[in-house]
């Protein structure tokens, strides 16, 4: 194995700027995650990048299996790929819905790819 060889990179290290629940959707950068552990404010702990993980979803939102995703920064939960993107949201490949999700429903499963987003400037 190469001497440079540090981890597979399913799951990064995180350093949070805030209390950070488990299961919580992380934001770094334009990649997005979610919480292993709980992170408190300055503390570093585990954040998967890539995975199916049932999420928070904006509840008017309907999404079909394999659609692209909007994260609502704001709401703190994944809108569909139709949405009108506001400063600090995270568009593009950094997530698709791993299920159907109808109109209603305040959840939904989420295969997050480790591949960044765009930040959207709003």
């Amino acid at each position: 194995m190469a001497d440079n060889y540090v981890a597979a990179g399913n799951v990064l290290d995180h350093t949070a700027s805030g209390d950070i629940a488990s299961g919580a959707v992380v934001v770094m950068g334009n990649i997005l995650g979610v919480a292993l552990d709980a992170i408190a404010n300055g503390e570093t702990g585990p954040v998967q990048i890539k995975g199916v993980f049932t999420v928070p979803k904006v509840s008017g939102a309907v999404i079909a299996q394999g659609d692209s995703l909007t994260y609502d920064i704001t709401a703190e939960a994944f809108d569909d790929n139709a949405a009108t993107a506001a400063a600090g949201d995270i568009t593009g490949a950094a997530a698709v819905a791993a299920a159907a999700a109808g109109d209603g429903a305040t959840t939904m499963q989420v295969l997050l790819t480790g591949v960044p987003g765009v930040v959207e400037t709003g």
